[in-house]
């Protein structure tokens, strides 16, 4: 399946994936892909890094026996297996149209990024122009679950093509599951992200709400969370929010408006869920237009 060398056969499910002869290139190896760099090294494959406006990972990683490209022609042509896990669909494409004549037919890409509606189908048809493989893998956790290796992995590919890339991903993930071809993991993926979103926005509101009227948080936390309304964006957040950190939940309000973005448009023949999606998106644009992008959501508890 995967060029180069000889990684992957007929009788690959019977005798197992040749490690040694896997290079992977890692471009994205920053806030959640450092993790999952550094499980793969841990697990003694060639990894190869690029750098790219953060160093401090690369240099860590570098440390731990990571090779440094200084360019996306060193890294396709030094590697038969590229993980990509970069912040959206625009940069995604940009990568692969700069990668793609640089890559041998039948190597492969594992594409973590979460895509847009039809994304991950487009940057298919941009490696296929070289025959490259192309598996979509957007994950479920954030960069704790990255670096504990205990993802989970929403994958959209051919059944011949996810042989090799669950064996990749099973090194940082703890649960790799297929949905289908291409374009089947974006949608699973929004719509996961739909829910869990959903849920820490309510979450958020509830806690300004207990603010506002003055409730006991740490006696509505300890009866909330013995019904139904329980759940792990409650923990996360209160947990640390009953000790004044408001940091519980590590995700950007900028990347939720880029996923709920990504998300109304998957919903929008789906009357009710548009109209949900679209509110918890005003949410979020409201808070970026008030210069709070860059801010984790549950820091939002203290702002308007």
């Amino acid at each position: 399946m995967v060029g180069r060398n000889t990684i992957v056969n007929e009788n690959t499910v019977k005798v197992g994936i040749n490690k040694d002869a896997i290079k992977i290139g890692f471009i994205g190896a920053g806030y959640m892909g450092y993790g999952m760099a550094h499980n793969l090294l841990k697990n003694n494959y060639s990894v190869s890094v690029i750098a790219h406006k953060n160093r401090k990972p690369i240099d860590r990683l570098i440390d731990e026996g990571a090779i440094e490209c200084k360019s996306m022609k060193e890294l396709g042509e030094d590697n038969n297996v590229i993980v990509m896990c970069v912040t959206n669909t625009p940069i995604a494409t940009e990568i692969a149209n700069e990668i793609v004549s640089h890559l041998n037919e039948d190597d492969l890409v594992i594409d973590i990024t979460t895509h847009q509606v039809n994304g991950s189908i487009e940057i298919e048809k941009i490696f296929s122009t070289n025959k490259v493989n192309y598996v979509e893998s957007p994950v479920m956790g954030g960069p704790v679950q990255s670096k504990e290796g205990v993802l989970g992995a929403i994958v959209g590919s051919s059944d011949n093509n996810f042989i090799l890339a669950k064996e990749i991903l099973l090194n940082f993930c703890k649960k790799v599951v297929l949905f289908g071809p291409v374009g089947n993991g974006t949608k699973a993926k929004l719509i996961n992200n739909f829910l869990s979103l959903g849920t820490a926005t309510l979450v958020i509101e509830t806690l300004k709400a207990i603010k506002h009227l003055n409730i006991d948080l740490q006696k509505f936390y300890d009866v909330a969370k013995l019904g139904s309304g329980n759940s792990g964006a409650l923990n996360r957040i209160t947990d640390k929010a009953i000790a004044g950190d408001y940091k519980g939940y590590i995700f950007s309000v900028n990347n939720t408006l880029k996923d709920m973005t990504y998300i109304n448009e998957l919903l929008s023949d789906l009357p009710n869920a548009e109209k949900l999606s679209s509110l918890t998106k005003s949410f979020y644009q409201d808070a970026a237009d008030r210069g709070e992008g860059d801010l984790l959501i549950s820091e939002l508890i203290n702002k308007a």
